[in-house]
């Protein structure tokens, strides 16, 4: 009875699919990570830094540029906020974190 009848065979198993290790998947990300820290962060940082510096290294008698733009001498200085002379008899009070930098001495000429 076989002859009416043909055997089945069974296919061969399809290879199991391989995942990919999880030091593949994260690789990726860690490169990202490591551009935004060198391209964003670290200069940020650096930045950060030297205000710092500038901001507690102010002394009477230092030429400024605040934020706003603003160039005078430093008249008097106080723990969160700087009296800046921008013309003769004209003082300003501004923030210390509002500075934006220190000029080199004798920049500012006339008025003051």
């Amino acid at each position: 009875m076989s002859f009416f009848i043909s055997d089945a065979w069974a296919e061969a198993a399809p290879a199991a699919a391989q995942q990919p290790d999880l030091l593949g998947a994260l690789m990726p990300f860690a490169i990202l990570f490591v551009v935004f820290y060198f391209l964003l962060i670290r200069p940020q940082q650096k930045r950060a830094k030297e205000h710092r510096k500038l901001i507690d290294n102010l002394a009477k008698g230092d030429e400024v540029v605040t934020g706003g733009g603003l160039v005078g001498k430093v008249v008097d200085l106080g723990d969160n906020f700087i009296e800046v002379e921008v013309a003769d008899n004209v003082r300003v009070k501004v923030q210390r974190q509002m500075l934006a930098s220190v000029l080199p001495k004798g920049t500012i000429k006339g008025g003051l």
